[in-house]
């Protein structure tokens, strides 16, 4: 691993952006089930976010294909919201508009899952407070699952058809073709810590979060990304220490793109990873 993490403590995930066939469907689910407000809106581009924090970017490609089933790419995005009585309010509008497909109490966060209308999964979750999260020896994280009680949660809802404003990112999940590349790169190149390792899957953090970053071969994914689904997702880096990562990726021989607002890199499968400082 790098002597000197390339992610340093402080950071979190930014935005991530979809690549749709069909634009009108996927901003009506993300606003009317997901919660979330539309920023901007036109003919082949949507963002949508909480008050002026944009969160996700929808792109519409008609040539792009359906993912593939071989094909690695996005497992879920996963929205941090920042109570119990806000993710009773997403339950609600789930059970009225769309389906759920589970719910799970993960001991550092409780969580909705469903699919939204190209097969991206989404996860919409509350954090457990840090001083209850279960740690081992070394003082990583662990991650378990145990199923969710939805009747509780729905008793506090808090009945908003939004999430409201300081909802975040908290977290993406990847489908990867090889676990042991990807973790050469996220882990090893990048200095991303593994908080918690499980049957094919690996959970890693920049600092002491339960993950920021979920890597998985659960489905047996043998191709790179490609088609709909993921785009990007981004990285911020607290402010000031973007030179010291680009430093850290020369040195670590990570090819990168220069961006405007900051970097761009591409993982193992193909994923395009963004790295900047906070707007």
């Amino acid at each position: 691993m790098t002597e000197k993490p390339l992610l340093p403590a402080g950071t979190t995930i930014g935005r991530t952006a979809l690549r749709v066939g069909e634009l009108e469907s996927m901003l009506e689910f993300y606003r009317d089930v997901v919660g979330l407000a539309v920023q901007t809106r036109g003919d082949h581009r949507a963002t949508l976010g909480v008050d002026d924090t944009p969160l996700l970017e929808l792109y519409r490609d008609e040539t792009a294909r359906p993912r593939a089933h071989a094909q690695a790419g996005l497992f879920h995005n996963a929205f941090a919201l920042p109570s119990r009585a806000a993710l009773g309010g997403a339950l609600e509008r789930v059970r009225a508009d769309w389906r759920l497909d589970g719910a799970s109490d993960h001991f550092v966060s409780e969580a909705l899952y469903l699919t939204d209308p190209e097969d991206n999964g989404v996860e919409l979750y509350v954090d457990k407070p840090k001083t209850v999260w279960p740690r081992r020896d070394d003082g990583t994280v662990e991650i378990g699952t145990v199923p969710l009680d939805l009747d509780t949660l729905l008793t506090q809802s808090d009945g908003s058809s939004e999430v409201p404003a300081d909802t975040t990112v908290g977290h993406v999940h990847l489908e990867v073709t090889s676990l042991e590349a990807a973790r050469a790169f996220y882990v090893d190149a990048l200095g991303v810590t593994v908080q918690t390792s499980v049957s094919s899957a690996l959970f890693l953090a920049a600092g002491d979060y339960h993950h920021h970053l979920g890597l998985n071969t659960w489905n047996g994914r043998t191709e790179p990304a490609g088609g709909r689904g993921l785009a990007w997702f981004e990285f911020v880096v607290p402010a000031g220490t973007l030179e010291t990562v680009r430093e850290h990726l020369a040195e670590a021989d990570v090819s990168v793109t220069e961006r405007g607002d900051g970097v761009e890199l591409t993982d193992p499968d193909g994923t395009s990873v963004r790295i900047r400082t906070p707007s």
